[in-house]
């Protein structure tokens, strides 16, 4: 069958990569998706799924048994010339997405594994665009507004997660004047905005599960404050932005924040969920930084649900410069919605499905 592009990508069979496939596939389009040994049978499975809802050929989908942190991402000779002479276009979302990730495999997954995708990505020999998923955290320890043209700093950062990210978004830019590559960076990253579906609890489930115990009672003390926005994007969002983006030739060589104009504070976040749960808006607050010490205690997480790896970013005041997204993203009419308008969505998936 001949192809008119070659999609090579990483991080499948992870939530956002195989969304974004779904949303990406067509008769005349192939996709290598690079997938790690003890992942490929749940690979298999998933493609399956994919090309009977978007009815695409089986043979458009080339499954390549690898992982980013070995020399030539693991691949085998012919898997690598293959890849190397047919690619058209890259996207490495690949990854280690935890905030209380160890010290080496961010390091190794994170840092390396970027490095190593970035040696691929230099050998292709028809290669449009290099699209690489970072995440607005690169900011690390920052405060005010970070602007999508900023990159290096010496602030600091909260876990490894961050430094690595940052490190390798680091190894990306300095390729820019090499390769047509396009740098995203979203926020927090949430379920569907229309059917609430994730892959994970962690962020803003961690407030909604908590609340969710006793809404009526938990909800009158809010443990967030008015003074931190959280910037928190639906994942339906994400993917749309890459899916008309990584197409869009006026936004190679530019880094892209998927992050929301308007975010609200914290405490808003935490009413919203309150009042969606069928509980009250909340009546006591307490100073940040009161409330920051309670949620460090050693037996908090068993009573707030909220992993003590979370608790800085409720108290780190930082505002994501979106100028760049928002003004490549209105020609496609896409824009982030109200966190009020899709809560109720997320909640009812959590309440469907208590455990992932």
């Amino acid at each position: 069958m001949n192809f008119t592009e070659t999609i090579f990508i990483t991080g499948f069979p992870g939530f956002i990569a195989g969304r974004l496939i779904g949303r990406l596939v067509n008769s005349s389009t192939q996709f290598f998706l690079l997938v790690q040994p003890h992942f490929v049978e749940k690979a298999m499975k998933d493609i399956e799924k994919i090309a009977t809802q978007t009815n695409t050929p089986l043979e458009n989908f080339c499954i390549l048994k690898g992982d980013i942190t070995e020399q030539n991402l693991g691949l085998s000779a012919e898997s690598l010339a293959a890849a190397r002479n047919e690619t058209t276009s890259i996207f490495h979302l690949a990854a280690a997405y935890d905030l209380s990730v160890d010290k080496d495999l961010a390091f190794k997954v994170n840092l390396e594994g970027t490095k190593n995708v970035n040696i691929f990505a230099k050998s292709v020999s028809n290669l449009k665009r290099y699209n690489y998923i970072s995440t607005c955290y690169v900011a690390g320890k920052r405060t005010g507004k970070i602007l999508e043209t900023e990159l290096e700093h010496t602030a600091g950062f909260r876990n490894f997660y961050e430094e690595t990210k940052y490190l390798a978004e680091v190894e990306v830019e300095n390729l820019k004047s090499e390769l047509p590559i396009t740098i995203f960076r979203p926020a927090v990253v949430c379920g569907d905005s229309k059917t609430g579906e994730t892959a994970k609890y962690d962020g803003v489930y961690y407030v909604i599960n908590y609340l969710k115990k006793f809404p009526s009672l938990f909800g009158l003390v809010n443990v967030g404050n008015a003074v931190v926005k959280i910037n928190l994007v639906p994942v339906d969002f994400v993917v749309e932005s890459l899916v008309v983006l990584s197409k869009d030739d006026q936004v190679t060589g530019k880094t892209i924040a998927l992050a929301d104009p308007n975010p609200l504070t914290c405490g808003d976040l935490c009413d919203e969920i309150a009042i969606s749960l069928g509980g009250n808006k909340s009546i006591v607050n307490f100073p940040m930084k009161l409330m920051e010490k309670l949620l460090m205690l050693p037996f908090s997480p068993s009573i707030s649900d909220l992993p003590h790896s979370g608790v800085p970013y409720f108290h780190n005041s930082q505002q994501f410069d979106t100028n760049e997204a928002s003004k490549s993203l209105e020609k496609y009419n896409i824009y982030v919605p109200k966190f009020s308008e899709y809560v109720g969505n997320l909640i009812k998936f959590v309440k469907k499905n208590p455990k992932l």
